[in-house]
């Protein structure tokens, strides 16, 4: 499971990209998603490469994201007594693993599907130059708790 973040903006974005960032639900700058890892979605990863970030999350670091980001429909935060009470998990971290197999689809449990984050604490590196070459843009791998942490 991979985790994505919209790392730049709207202006100048070719058509065929803006299409693939609407399809991964990525509308606005520093927007966060959970894709699976299929061949399908690595395509559309790597098309889009040059306006986001991604990399394999780990379940700490995803409870993290949904106690403090993640929505219901209706705009109330994610809770464990709502989860106790509305679905048949009994903690934020039961959730976080259900979501990380793709046992669980966000329909079911009323969680909106994007993450609002912060912009990230001291800022990005570059956000026109690919991680490897120093940047923030592309595949980091399991280094994207680090930027998802300095989000939160």
């Amino acid at each position: 499971m991979y985790f994505v973040v919209r790392v730049r903006g709207t202006t100048g974005v070719k058509k065929n990209i803006a299409d693939t960032l609407k399809m991964l639900r990525l509308h606005r700058l520093n927007h966060g998603v959970l894709v699976d890892e299929t061949p399908s979605l690595n395509g559309m990863l790597q098309k889009a490469k040059d306006y986001i970030t991604w990399g394999e999350i780990d379940e700490e670091t995803l409870v993290e994201i949904i106690s403090k980001r993640g929505e219901l429909v209706g705009g109330s935060k994610v809770t464990n007594e709502y989860l106790s009470e509305n679905t048949n998990y009994n903690s934020i971290k039961e959730l976080a693993n259900a979501l990380l197999k793709s046992e669980v689809d966000y329909d079911e449990i009323k969680l909106k599907p994007v993450f609002r984050l912060h912009p990230p604490r001291k800022g990005y590196e570059a956000i026109r130059v690919s991680f490897n070459e120093g940047g923030t843009l592309g595949f980091r791998g399991e280094l994207i708790k680090d930027l998802v942490k300095k989000m939160t």
